[in-house]
């Protein structure tokens, strides 16, 4: 949007671009992101299971009865409780490069690749923080 000067044109007619396009954004995000990793904790128990009845003939009743007295429900909780908190960070992240972008294509490739770098790499950081704080509380 900063390309075309859309950002600007918002400016002009007197409305803030960051509550019209960030503010909207890292509410969708914070929204998303839990939802997400509910998905994805599912779909990656489902894989665990197929892998191993497929790989180990393991049946998938046996799975989810060892899975039950492996892992608690509070380590669920605690992918959920970090998602967004994660939400956050990546959106706020991702907006301030897209407000830095130029008016070229490379400057949005150039910013594009930095918000990826930056996101994993905060995210990477924030997550052992959690890890930390986790293990401090005893959770």
């Amino acid at each position: 949007m900063k390309m075309r000067e859309e950002v600007d044109a918002l400016k002009v007619i007197g409305l803030n671009p960051i509550g019209v396009l960030v503010f909207p954004r890292l509410v969708a995000l914070v929204i998303a992101l839990p939802c997400l990793t509910i998905v994805a904790n599912f779909a990656a128990l489902g894989g665990g299971i197929l892998a191993a009845w497929l790989y180990s003939g393991i049946a998938p009743t046996a799975f989810i009865d060892r899975l039950r007295g492996a892992i608690d429900i509070s380590t669920i909780f605690a992918g959920l409780i970090k998602a967004p908190f994660m939400a956050m960070i990546i959106g706020t992240i991702a907006s301030v490069e897209g407000m830095k972008v130029g008016g070229s294509a490379e400057s949005l490739g150039l910013h594009v690749t930095a918000s990826v770098v930056k996101s994993i790499f905060v995210v990477i950081i924030l997550d052992g923080l959690f890890a930390i704080f986790y293990a401090s509380i005893e959770f």
